[in-house]
């Protein structure tokens, strides 16, 4: 087994943690993402074919492992047990789906965790996943560290002096300004809406947004903010729930400065989610995760 290389920013490479030794020349021919059971999604946009693989990178002065990946919230599939409390219409003897992008006014939710029976839905709660997005590029940070164990790469691209850095501000505005659409849509039905997100967006949302009105977290609130922290272990990273807000659309529309009002009936987001039925995925631990297409890949700046 290869040594991990003490120096790199990079935290986790094709969902194995660097701190811990691996076979580095495999990982990186297979190029395997085990959140989702499949190839990595994470490509250049100037080779389309060739994945990237970072995960997390760490960031900082307290070199914060900080995920730039949205699918690395699909550990151990966590996030979908973790919403199973807000099926409030689920009975025993249902079955517990996974559908991915669902279709409604303002976008797109990246998954509805579906409660069904007899091929129909009886609830359903979406979940939206939200990752950093990186200035700058991860690039060389990624060829430096595996050039340390003898796989070969470019010259350039590990001599490189391009940095990457956190974008805050975009993922903000990009990412979340999207909310109330979404959120006054799920109200409008009366489901439920979570945002996936890491407790060092929350700090920032915290600094940079009106989210004093926000405290505690109601099971009734139509938008529900669960905070993951990413922990080192001795044999990794480890997800782990750390808190959950809630709150409701008049206070979403608060918080991200919006007043948009998006609705749609309940009879038609049930068929949308029963027309996926036959491409949704069984809530187990194992095997492969069906992606949306908005996660799907997640491009690394080349310029």
């Amino acid at each position: 087994m290869s040594q991990p290389a003490p120096s790199t920013k990079v935290a986790e490479l094709y969902t194995l943690p660097t701190h811990v030794a691996a076979d580095w020349k495999r990982a990186v021919a297979a190029e395997t993402c085990s959140f989702i059971g499949t190839k990595c999604r994470k490509n250049r946009k100037s080779a389309s074919t060739v994945t990237i693989g970072t995960c997390t990178m760490l960031y900082g002065r307290h070199r914060q492992p900080t995920v730039i990946c949205p699918l690395r919230f699909l550990e151990r599939r966590q996030i979908f047990h973790d919403c199973l409390h807000l099926l409030t219409l689920h009975e025993p003897g249902n079955e517990l789906r996974i559908v991915a992008e669902l279709a409604v006014p303002g976008g797109s939710v990246d998954y509805c965790l579906v409660s069904v029976r007899g091929g129909r839905v009886r609830d359903f709660v979406g979940i939206e996943l939200q990752s950093i997005d990186t200035t700058g590029t991860v690039w060389p940070e990624r060829q430096r560290f595996i050039r340390a164990f003898g796989i070969k790469v470019r010259r350039d691209d590990a001599a490189s002096v391009k940095s990457f850095g956190m974008n805050w501000k975009m993922t903000a505005k990009t990412g979340l300004n999207q909310l109330h659409h979404k959120v006054a849509t799920f109200d409008h039905v009366s489901k439920r809406f979570v945002l996936v997100l890491q407790d060092c967006l929350l700090q920032y949302l915290r600094g940079e947004y009106a989210f004093d009105h926000i405290q505690g977290q109601r099971d009734g609130d139509p938008m529900q903010f669960h905070v993951y922290e990413l922990k080192q272990e001795h044999g990794g990273y480890r997800l782990n729930l750390k808190e959950r807000l809630s709150t409701d659309v008049a206070g979403t529309a608060q918080c991200l400065g919006l007043k948009a009002d998006m609705k749609v009936e309940l009879q038609t987001m049930v068929a949308a989610i029963e027309a996926k039925l036959p491409q949704s995925t069984l809530l187990t631990v194992g095997g492969a995760l069906p992606v949306p297409a908005e996660l799907d890949t997640e491009a690394d700046e080349d310029a």
